[in-house]
């Protein structure tokens, strides 16, 4: 009986939430081309160093990298059980007169593994792009916004005033952090090589007839061939798994941070101060009509928390492989692997529309910022009335009265802050202009100078060097 599409299970990551270039390049069809590129490349190392394979050998191999047919495929693995087989033996057949030669003394893992680590270079890459084009968004964000004065927040109570922008310039440093650890990883991350079953090229010796020299050479070719500098000098059969708990790690890392502004950005839409976009038909609930959810950041912390998640399956893969290798690191990091590169996609695509979209209220956030700094202003006021001649003493008891009783008014009755309505009727407040004392802008400090000079020393430089990226398309959200 034949299934249709819409009765099975559809990945939300694929259907719903991450680019067509990241699932691209996560799909059998790259991933098994990338096998064949491999094979390719060993064969020509091969010859080189003089194995009897012929050029027109390879020319065929060449000529059917992406020539793949998967049903045959599914049909060699539902016999042999094992997937690099199926596909030797389907290349073999796209190519009859190199069938011979595919996988000469090498390993699953020559493909598996190597394959892995060019897919999570490149994506990486594509990841790179994503978090540059989202630091100079709300780069620009906290520049419009960077004399913006709003109410700051510790323990999520009101405490000393910050400006907007300053606030974006936490959101973006914590990913300038993130993208210091991703431009490492691009670095860092090494080919596996031509390493043999345990990691001890044994077989590749024999080839070569125990020359040692020619093993060394083939490794290093085949590592140039496939775009590397640099290959992990010892593995067993597989490359060390602390490689993918690195690279999962760094992906948290980012997903901490979009969660962390996701969550900013949701608490302050509940103030009614700053809102994510919104589309002109966009609807809210299903029930209550009226309502304006946060939608995106919800769907960015969801992901972000997905993604986060990952990572102690990697460590536990990293810390369970056992001597030279065991396989129960396949099933795994098929799943983790490939999905935390795709929910950072998605998660990177959601977090530049939003910034680019977002839409400040700033009456909203004067509003509330004055009906709490009246209790701010207290120090200042203290410090005038102590400078026109009064007590220091006898005034901060005043002031701490006429606060008591202002907040229990704010609390119990729901009235106004009249702090300074009772300050200015005080006799020990004379001559004194409470009304300059609460002027927000006299206690937002160094905000907007933070925020200029954060731009110029560390946005700019970032700019600077990935200018080209910043020319690209910015990715659509796709529902």
């Amino acid at each position: 009986m034949e299934i249709m599409s819409h009765e099975l299970y559809d990945n939300p990551l694929i259907g719903r939430y991450s680019s067509r270039e990241m699932c691209h390049l996560w799909s059998p069809q790259v991933k098994h081309s990338t096998w064949r590129k491999l094979w390719v490349a060993l064969a020509e190392a091969e010859a080189e160093l003089g194995l009897p394979i012929t050029a027109a050998q390879i020319d065929e191999l060449r000529a059917g990298t992406e020539d793949i047919d998967f049903e045959l495929a599914a049909k060699y693995e539902k016999t042999f059980r094992h997937d690099v087989m199926a596909h030797v033996h389907t290349y073999g057949d796209r190519c009859p007169n190199a069938k011979a030669i595919i996988h000469l003394g090498a390993t699953s893992c020559y493909v598996t593994d190597n394959a892995d680590l060019l897919l999570m270079r490149q994506s990486l890459q594509v990841l790179r792009s994503r978090l540059v084009g989202v630091i100079d968004q709300l780069a620009r964000f906290a520049e419009h916004q960077r004399h913006l004065a709003c109410l700051g927040f510790t323990h999520l109570q009101p405490a000393q005033p910050t400006t907007v922008g300053k606030r974006a310039t936490l959101w973006c440093y914590d990913l300038i952090l993130d993208l210091e650890e991703l431009e490492h990883r691009i670095s860092t991350i090494r080919f596996r090589g031509v390493k043999g079953t345990t990691g001890t090229q044994a077989t590749f010796l024999e080839l070569f007839k125990g020359d040692h020299a020619k093993v060394v050479e083939l490794d290093k070719l085949v590592t140039a061939k496939m775009g590397f500098n640099e290959f992990y000098p010892v593995t067993g059969q597989t490359y060390t798994r602390k490689v993918d708990a690195h690279v999962l790690a760094t992906l948290s890392g980012i997903a901490q941070s979009a969660h962390k502004a996701g969550t900013d950005l949701r608490l302050l839409q509940s103030r009614k101060e700053v809102e994510e976009p919104q589309e002109k038909e966009q609807i809210g609930s299903s029930a209550m009509a009226y309502k304006r959810n946060p939608m995106r950041a919800e769907r960015m912390c969801g992901l972000a928390r997905f993604a986060m998640s990952l990572v102690s399956s990697a460590d536990q893969t990293a810390a369970t492989q056992w001597m030279e290798r065991t396989l129960d690191d396949s099933a795994n990091r098929r799943l983790t692997i490939p999905q935390a590169f795709l929910a950072l996609d998605a998660i990177l695509i959601i977090y530049r529309n939003i910034v680019n979209g977002l839409v400040v209220y700033p009456k909203v956030i004067r509003k509330h910022l004055l009906e709490e700094l009246p209790f701010m202003a207290t120090e200042q006021i203290l410090m005038q009335g102590v400078e026109a001649g009064g007590d220091r003493q006898v005034l901060h008891e005043r002031i701490r009265i006429h606060s008591v009783e202002a907040a229990r008014e704010v609390k119990e009755e729901g009235r106004e802050n009249d702090l300074m309505q009772r300050l200015a009727a005080d006799p020990a407040f004379p001559k004194m202009d409470l009304g300059a004392s609460i002027d927000p802008q006299q206690f937002v400090g160094r905000a907007p100078e933070q925020v200029e000079d954060f731009i110029t020393d560390y946005v700019n430089p970032i700019r600077e060097k990935y200018r080209d990226v910043l020319g690209l398309r910015m990715e659509e959200l796709r529902v």
